[in-house]
């Protein structure tokens, strides 16, 4: 494993309870960092701090990233607790229904949206403003190649994505100048629990369209957010990366 300083920095990661989450939290905390994990769910929440073993170095907040409320609370739970907010992880999602465009939920829909794009969004616009006073950050969305290229039977989620890594541009080229950088990554699909979301038919589509022939592995995913959230990240921004394993055709 590359050694990638992030000594002192501090880190909120939503989502981090499970998966891609909670990868990038142990990660993290290996580089020496201080995590904080952003959960709607308490009882995941205090499973993850048993499982990362790191003392005082990781921190919990209750959040639903849906709910600018919350966020608000969460974030200044958060700068209690740490003193401050470095990194920010977008991780948070859910994948909504597998079903055609002209069937989908229109409740379903507003859900994915809430959680997938407009919960990054209250997380950037709460955390930003503790970044710009101490003119350092870094800033990963965990979007997804599904924003991309589109994936049938998965329009709120392939919608929300690509909603994300917009923003990701536009909130880059508002930051260029001020210390804060903002990336994204774009998986392919990797085995965390967002596959119980899916149908089997819709998980082995994904599976036919990836080139190396597997899923992406969370630690994989961790290691490229680790270095984006790194200092050594210092002339990307507004960026997309790929983890894909050969599917991304642009």
């Amino acid at each position: 494993m590359t050694n990638i300083d992030l000594g002192g920095k501090r880190a909120v990661i939503t989502g981090g309870a499970r998966g891609i989450g909670l990868a990038v939290a142990a990660r993290f905390l290996a580089s020496g960092a201080s995590v904080t994990l952003w959960d709607r769910d308490p009882p995941a929440l205090d499973a993850a701090v048993k499982r990362l073993a790191a003392g005082d170095k990781v921190h919990t907040a209750r959040a639903d990233v849906a709910d600018e409320a919350s966020v608000t609370a969460a974030t200044n739970a958060t700068i209690g607790a740490m003193g401050g907010i470095d990194i920010l992880v977008n991780n948070a999602g859910i994948t909504g229904p597998n079903t055609t465009t002209w069937e989908y939920p229109v409740a379903e829909w507003k859900r994915v949206m809430d959680v997938d794009l407009t919960g990054p969004f209250l997380c950037c616009r709460a955390i930003v403003p503790v970044m710009l006073k101490s003119g350092y950050g870094r800033i990963v969305n965990i979007a997804s190649v599904a924003g991309k290229e589109g994936n049938p039977n998965a329009p709120a989620y392939s919608a929300a994505k690509a909603g994300l890594i917009g923003l990701t541009k536009s909130l880059g080229k508002e930051l260029a100048k001020s210390g804060i950088l903002v990336n994204c990554v774009t998986p392919a699909v990797a085995e965390t629990d967002i596959l119980k979301q899916m149908t089997e038919a819709h998980v082995a589509f994904m599976l036919s369209k990836i080139p190396m022939g597997r899923f992406v592995q969370i630690e994989e995913i961790a290691a490229m957010v680790t270095w984006l959230s790194s200092a050594e990240c210092s002339f990307t921004t507004a960026g997309v990366f790929d983890i894909t394993g050969g599917r991304a055709t642009y």
